[in-house]
């Protein structure tokens, strides 16, 4: 079946626009809920969280109304971050669990993730089918088995006590300056709460929210305002969120960043110390730096690729029996302590690091060297994704060509957003920009 409304991530596009409107959230919420429905069980329950856009109102209410209309009960957790919904739907016993939310996009833009009972995000087959039974009449419960629908005032404190509780006992962060940015999103009270009750001196930043500002020249795809305020006030770290606090990236003391590969990078060498990286594999995505492989190599770490997505890594690591995964763009998805990325909880792992050896962030945060890659994004209309003419296809064949054995290219159309991907990795810097310019002209010329 072609996929119609699921990407990467669940479904996401500009609100109020097809398919983030209110009635397609509504026939999403009739679908999942008959999906989930399949016993004759009397009591069916599914948990909603949100980020802080301003379209999170309408998406919730509409969601609300579709599955009641199957007769489940909804439990609204309010805004909390992505991981708290993964939770809360397992420690809930929810059949259901869904996070309005588009990450790091814009605030015009939301989007809608579910998670199966088990707290992990569904399969693709999963998916497929809640979108065919969108597309097809669902039936409404009968009148006396709607469901119902009501606030959850503790689901944010439930998810705070985990966090904490994955911090390593005997270890506090007393002494340590730490700055937050939170995107002026879900986890805008949530992380400066558990950073401070962990004993730390929290500067936040990003905790704002008005409905329109997530994500806006904060948060971890604009990371400056969190690097300048690590530099003024002398801080021993920053952790830079994004807008559902899934995923994140470190500002060292000297403001310098680290992404994922990075961060990835040092709990693998770590925990295969330990003897407690499992299947001694780390799995990360297509997009990881060459630099990661070949450090994970020099260790006889293993690396197992999968295609762009958490969801994709998660599911190789469940697959495979793996216990570390994760992007570059910083998920960090470790199964011992959450079902999906935690930026809070991979912050606090870092900051264990640092007080359990006594080392700067700066000595941690950069564990290897990266292979010079550049990635571009070409904008297109929705429908018109060039990568099958044949101008592309020879341009994209010509530039595999030229860097065959000293680099790599990947193209790919984003499952997210309305954009053609072009990335290469070269240690030769002029050779890796001509390849990607070569490719990228090609798309915008079929444009």
């Amino acid at each position: 079946m072609t996929r119609k409304l699921f990407g990467t991530d669940g479904v996401r596009g500009r609100a109020n626009t097809y398919p983030m409107t209110a009635e397609m959230a509504l026939k999403l919420g009739a679908a999942a809920g008959r999906f989930f429905r399949r016993d004759k069980s009397p009591s069916h329950r599914v948990v909603i969280g949100k980020d802080t856009r301003l379209s999170g109102y309408m998406i919730e209410n509409a969601l609300t109304a579709g599955f009641t209309s199957t007769g489940m009960n909804v439990l609204l957790l309010g805004p909390v971050p992505t991981p708290a919904v993964g939770l809360l739907t397992s420690s809930m016993r929810a059949d259901v669990g869904v996070m309005i939310s588009a990450s790091h996009n814009e605030a015009t833009d939301n989007g809608i993730k579910f998670f199966g009972p088990d707290g992990f995000k569904l399969s693709d087959e999963a998916e497929a089918e809640i979108e065919r039974l969108v597309f097809a009449e669902v039936a409404p419960a009968k009148a006396e088995n709607i469901g119902r629908a009501k606030r959850i005032d503790d689901g944010r404190s439930r998810y705070l006590e985990r966090v904490k509780g994955t911090f390593p006992a005997g270890l506090r962060l007393d002494g340590m300056k730490v700055v937050i940015d939170c995107a002026n999103g879900a986890a805008y009270r949530a992380a400066p709460d558990v950073l401070w009750e962990l004993g730390a001196e929290v500067i936040p930043l990003g905790v704002d929210p008005d409905g329109f500002n997530i994500n806006d020249g904060v948060g971890s795809t604009k990371p400056r305002a969190a690097q300048a305020k690590v530099i003024e006030t002398g801080a021993d770290v920053g952790i830079c969120l994004d807008g559902d606090a899934d995923r994140v990236v470190l500002i060292d003391e000297k403001g310098q960043l680290a992404d994922g590969d990075q961060i990835m990078a040092l709990f693998a060498a770590r925990w295969a110390d330990e003897g407690r990286l499992k299947g001694h594999t780390l799995a990360a995505t297509v997009m990881s730096n060459l630099g990661l492989e070949r450090y994970l190599a020099e260790r006889s770490i293993l690396l197992h690729r999968t295609p762009v997505g958490d969801r994709h890594v998660v599911e190789a690591m469940r697959r495979y029996g793996l216990n570390l995964g994760g992007e570059q763009s910083g998920h960090i998805v470790m199964t011992d302590y959450a079902t999906t990325g935690d930026g809070m909880i991979a912050g606090l792992q870092f900051l264990a690091e640092m007080v359990r050896g006594g080392r700067k962030a700066s000595e941690l945060a950069r564990n290897f060297e990266t292979v010079p890659q550049l990635l571009r994004n070409v904008r297109f209309e929705q429908g018109q994704a060039p990568l099958e003419i044949g101008s592309v296809k020879k341009a994209i064949s010509d530039a595999e060509a030229r860097l065959e054995g000293s680099g790599r290219l990947l193209i790919r159309k984003s499952g997210t957003e309305p954009l053609i991907r072009v990335m290469a990795e070269c240690e030769d810097e002029v050779l890796l920009t001509q390849v990607v310019g070569d490719v990228v002209n090609a798309v915008e010329a079929e444009i």
